[in-house]
Formats: C-alpha cells, sequence, structure tokens
C-alpha cells in the first residue's frame, strides 16, 4: 500500500514540528546539567505525567500487545505484569515521595546519597552505571526492530531487497531524526515534544477504536476467536484453543511457554510485587520522578500515568486487534507457520483505516516511538557524563563542556543500541531478555536498600554483580524454548545470597550517611537504630508507620489500574455489561484511594529539622 498525499502530509508535518520543538527551546535546556537533564526541576507534574505515559506508549510495546490480545484475548490484560506494569502504583503510593526527597539527579548518584563516598559505595556506582547503560542499550534495541517492522510496512521506496535489512534501514533512519532533537533539547525537548506526541497519539487511538466499534459487532468478534478469548479470568490453564481456527497461533502460545497460566499469573505477580518494591530501574521513569518539583509532586505525576494512558492505549490495540481478527484471520492462516505476529498492527491499519486517519495513527505510532526513544535516550548521557565524565575524569569542567558531552553520550548509546537491534529479530525475545533476565538481577539489591539499614554498598554491589552475570549465564543456558521469567527465582537467591553475604562480612556504612538518608527520606522497614540515634539529635522526629496504609494502597491500586485497562478493551468489543462493572470498580478504587492516598501525601517527612 502507498500513501496518500495527505497522509504523507500530516507524517511530515509531526516530524517538522518535533524536530523544531527540539531546537527551539535547546538554548534553555543547554544552560547547564540541573536544566539538560531534569528540566531544572521547574516542569509541572501534569506536563511530566504526559511526558511519561507518551515515554511508555512506545510503538514496539504496542506492537507486542496488539499481538497479545489477538492470541490471548483479555488475559493479555496480565501478560504486562512481566515488566511490571503496576510497578507505576508503588512508585505512585511511596516510591516517587521517597526518591524525589534524595534530590539527586541519577540513579548513581543515588548511591552515593544512600552509602556515601567509599571504596564500597564506587563499587556500587560503577555497577548501578552499568546497568543503566545495559538497560538503555536493550530498550533502545527494542524500539529500533519495532519501528522498522513498522515504517518497512508503509513507506514504498524498498532500501534494500532484503526484508529485514530494509526494515533496519528504515529503523536507522527514524532513530537518526529523534535522536537529532533530542541531543539538542534534553529534558525540555523531551517533555514538550512528548506532550504532543501524546495529544496526536490519543486522537489517533479513538479515531481507532471508534472505527473498529462501528465495523466490527459482538457476533462478528464471536466468530472469529475461540472460546475463552473473551474472558478476562484463568484457571490453572489458559483454556484459549486456536487449533481449529489457527494453529499457528496455537502453536505461538506453546512457543511463548505460557499455557500454564496459573503459574504464570503467580510468577509474575511474585516477581512484579519485588520488582516494584525495589523502585524504577535507573531510566526514563526515574528521570521524571526526579525532575518533579516537589516529592507530592512525584507520586501525583506517577499516579496521572494511569489515567491518561490505559483506556486510549488499550482502545488502540483492541481496535486493531479486533479489526485483525474478523477481517484478516484468513490472510495471516494462509501464511502458514511462517505468520509473523508482530506485524498485525501494521497489517490491520494498512487494509482498514481511511486515508486522513491513516497518517494521524501513523505520526501517532511514530510519536510513541520517538517519545519512548527520546526518553531513553535523555536517561543514558545522566550516567555516563555525571555519574563517570565528570566524577572520574574532569570534576571542574564548565557546565557547557557537560552538554555537549551528552550530546557525544547519546550518540555513542544510541549507535551501540541500534547495532544490536540489527543482529535481534524478534520483539519478545528482547521483552523477556530484559524483564526477566536483567531485571531479575537488579531486584534483590534495588529492594534491600531501601528497607534494611545493615545492608551495605559492598551488599549492593556483589548483589548486583551476582545476579546480573547469573541472569547473563541463565539465558545463554537456558533450552531453547524456555520462558526466562521461570529463572527469576534461582537469579533472585543467587544474588540475595550475595548481598546477605557481602553485607555481613563487611563493616556497616557510616553512621552519618545513613542517619542522613534516614533523616530526609523517612523509609519504613528496618531502621530502628538508625531512628534511635537521630532521636538525641531531633526529639521531635517521628517513624514512618505506613506500612500497613501503603500496602493497602497498593491492592487498590493494582485492582484501580487494572480495570482501566480492561475498560478500554470492553468499550471496543462492545461488551456493555463487563464496561459497567469496570466503571464501578474505578470508581469505588478512586475513591478509596482519594481518602486513603491522595490526602495523606506529604512532601517531607514528620520530625528531624524539616
Amino acid at each position: 500500500m502507498i500513501l496518500q498525499g495527505l497522509d504523507i502530509a500530516i507524517v511530515l508535518l509531526y516530524i517538522g514540528l518535533t524536530v523544531f520543538i527540539g531546537f527551539w527551546i535547546s538554548r534553555r535546556a543547554s544552560k547547564d546539567m540541573d536544566s539538560y537533564f531534569l528540566g531544572g526541576n521547574t516542569i509541572s507534574w501534569p506536563l511530566l505525567g504526559l511526558s511519561n505515559a507518551s515515554g511508555m506508549f512506545d510503538i514496539s510495546g504496542t506492537m507486542w500487545m496488539v499481538y497479545l490480545l489477538f492470541v490471548y484475548g483479555l488475559k493479555s490484560v496480565w501478560v504486562p505484569w512481566l515488566w511490571p506494569v503496576f510497578n507505576q502504583i508503588f512508585m505512585m503510593v511511596f516510591l516517587s515521595v521517597w526518591l524525589r526527597r534524595s534530590g539527586v539527579m541519577t540513579g548513581a548518584e543515588w548511591i552515593t546519597f544512600r552509602f556515601g563516598k567509599t571504596p564500597g559505595s564506587n563499587l556500587s556506582h560503577i555497577i548501578v552505571v552499568i546497568f543503566a547503560i545495559m538497560n538503555v542499550i536493550g530498550f533502545l534495541a527494542y524500539g529500533f526492530i519495532g519501528i522498522g517492522k513498522f515504517t518497512a510496512s508503509f513507506l514504498p521506496w524498498q532500501l534494500s531487497p532484503d526484508p529485514v535489512w530494509n526494515a533496519n534501514l528504515y529503523g536507522l533512519i527514524v532513530t537518526a531524526i529523534t535522536t537529532l532533537y533530542v541531543v539538542k533539547g534534553g529534558m525540555f525537548s523531551v517533555v514538550f515534544t512528548e506532550v504532543l506526541q501524546f495529544i496526536i497519539m490519543t486522537i489517533a487511538c479513538l479515531a481507532v477504536g471508534i472505527i473498529a466499534m462501528m465495523e466490527v459487532s459482538p457476533e462478528m468478534l464471536k466468530a472469529a476467536v475461540p472460546e475463552g478469548w473473551s474472558n478476562l479470568f484463568f484457571q490453572w490453564k489458559l483454556e484459549v484453543d486456536w487449533s481449529n481456527l489457527m494453529p499457528a497461533a496455537q502453536a505461538k502460545i506453546e512457543k511463548d511457554g505460557w499455557t500454564i497460566f496459573g503459574a504464570f499469573w503467580m510468577m509474575m505477580l511474585f516477581k512484579g510485587w519485588l520488582q516494584s518494591m525495589a523502585g524504577p530501574a535507573p531510566n526514563y521513569d526515574m528521570q521524571r520522578v526526579l525532575s518533579a518539583k516537589t516529592p507530592i509532586e512525584a507520586a501525583k505525576m506517577s499516579g496521572f500515568v494511569n489515567v491518561v494512558l490505559l483506556i486510549p492505549r488499550y482502545m488502540l490495540i483492541t481496535g486493531l486487534g479486533v479489526l485483525a481478527l474478523v477481517f484478516f484471520s484468513k490472510d495471516l492462516n494462509a501464511m502458514g507457520d511462517k505468520v509473523d505476529f508482530e506485524l498485525i498492527l501494521p497489517f490491520a491499519m494498512k487494509n482498514f483505516i481511511p486515508q486522513g486517519v491513516l497518517g494521524l495513527l501513523i505520526a501517532g505510532l511514530l510519536a510513541a516511538f520517538m517519545s519512548t526513544y527520546a526518553a531513553t535516550v535523555n536517561a543514558a548521557p545522566a550516567y555516563l557524563v555525571n555519574d563517570i565524565y565528570k566524577r572520574y575524569i574532569r570534576p571542574d569542567a564548565p557546565d557547557k563542556v557537560y552538554v555537549r558531552m551528552s550530546y557525544l553520550a547519546s550518540v555513542l548509546v544510541v549507535i551501540v543500541g541500534t547495532a544490536f537491534g540489527f543482529v535481534t529479530d524478534s520483539l519478545n525475545d528482547v521483552v523477556q531478555w530484559i524483564v526477566a533476565a536483567l531485571y531479575g538481577g537488579y531486584t534483590a539489591s534495588n529492594m534491600l536498600k531501601w528497607y534494611w539499614w545493615r545492608f551495605n554498598s559492598y551488599g549492593y554491589f556483589w548483589g548486583m554483580l551476582t545476579g546480573i552475570v547469573s541472569a547473563i549465564i541463565l539465558s545463554i543456558l537456558l533450552p531453547e524454548g524456555t520462558p526466562e521469567l521461570y529463572t527469576f527465582p534461582l537469579i533472585l537467591v543467587i544474588s540475595l545470597l550475595g548481598c546477605v553475604i557481602a553485607t555481613l562480612l563487611t563493616p556497616p556504612d557510616d553512621d552519618a550517611v545513613l542517619m542522613e538518608f534516614y533523616r530526609r527520606v523517612r523509609p519504613w522497614g528496618f531502621w530502628k537504630p538508625v531512628h534511635d540515634k537521630l532521636l538525641l539529635q531531633y526529639p521531635d522526629l517521628q517513624a514512618n508507620r505506613d506500612f500497613g496504609r501503603d500496602m493497602v494502597n497498593v491492592v487498590v491500586g493494582m485492582i484501580w489500574q487494572t480495570a482501566l485497562t480492561a475498560a478500554g478493551i470492553y468499550l471496543v468489543i462492545k461488551d456493555f455489561q463487563a464496561l459497567a462493572i469496570c466503571a464501578a470498580v474505578i470508581a469505588g478504587t478512586t475513591l478509596i484511594l482519594k481518602f486513603n492516598w491522595y490526602d495523606k501525601l506529604k512532601d517531607a517527612p514528620v520530625g528531624g529539622g524539616f
């Protein structure tokens, strides 16, 4: 399919406007490091929330979730717990407040705040930077694969006779344009272009959802899917059997390894809860929290992401998914075992979205890619420049030198991430490696750092190192077809042993560092010895006794988030009874969160000189 003039004009207008904004505000962004990486802590929480939502609305993830909805039906609501998506609830309820109280610029700088300046802290600092860069490169490769497949499906020029190379070359062009405005404008550029991108994406999402509602009746959808497809809940087994309707889809389910869905769900919940307790990985999500004006605004921003993101995004996912199910199942069946389910999204768009709306949707999905890619790229130089170059090479350089080095660092990580994208074919492979293997090594150290006073910098370093190394080794040794999610418990145990053994074999961190961390952040957990020492200086200091309330709010928030997700799907497939139940759940949980979370937010902890 060749794009019509109107569609091409919309796409070119969007790209030109995005690049213009990046350059227009670059003067403000390049004043100093704080302006470049955090926007000078002057950006309001609604704008940061829209920016963060836009950064999470990536094209690769959307392609992946359209495939999930197509194959797994309503049960696909649960699969993004792999990330885990409900980490935003933990952030909203308490972790964004704790993190923003630190007042640092990056996750690696936070390590110094938590552990002080010691040899062990230096090792921890370095391992966080390594993890952050690995994380960024993984996400850049993931985004590159998705945008290459997407653009090659629409643009008429064949850059290479080989389909894979053709997609890769298109991906290269789009990533180059995105890198241009991000490198120049820093956090200001990222946030303000992402707000524009989010508006475009939301309009496109609503348009696609409405088209699907007009074209697909519940009866048509029921005839195209197997029994159990429209059921959100599950028993021990998946109970969605495509064997008769589309054997390739059934083979895909078996390859994914998720047929025993009850075990898969429990593992996602177990892994997701621990990883969410560990706080955000050092990526764009953390940068948004650190960029907020105040701790309360950081929490509001994390909650706002769920409100503005989930229903529109799932209207798009469901709209494209059901259009493909009803109108293109025969074409997909004709491909046999050669079908690429990750191409369902562009397949449905090319064949069913009308002129004008198609251009808007392509612009919206380009916006989704560019926003996520931009946010990821912006996070990387904060670590390379602020935590390596500034700390170890040129600590007294002028701010303009650091900003120029940030340009260079951004370009370098894009090159490396793109190179990895060239040699990886499947989005699902990258997703599995990031969320199961790499994050498995991150969990133990980053959970203990918040909740246990005795946990020290050597424990952090050895926990991270053993976790990451074991995750990489296990991902290599796994028999083909084994879901990497199931390696998480072993990686967690190995990493936890590294944490505890190294901590107990080395002395505690300096009292002054621990006391200052606890005084400013005031986490709940096992901090009584530190609290008692601080009472000698600050008799009015109060411990954080909100653990029970926070956990209740987390559970309520997870139900709220799941209902928001399901509501977008039920709306498009016109299951109005289920939609009404979702609306009631959303209203009830919102009311609980208003009184039990929102009204009780505090910028500073009680006592201790605040």
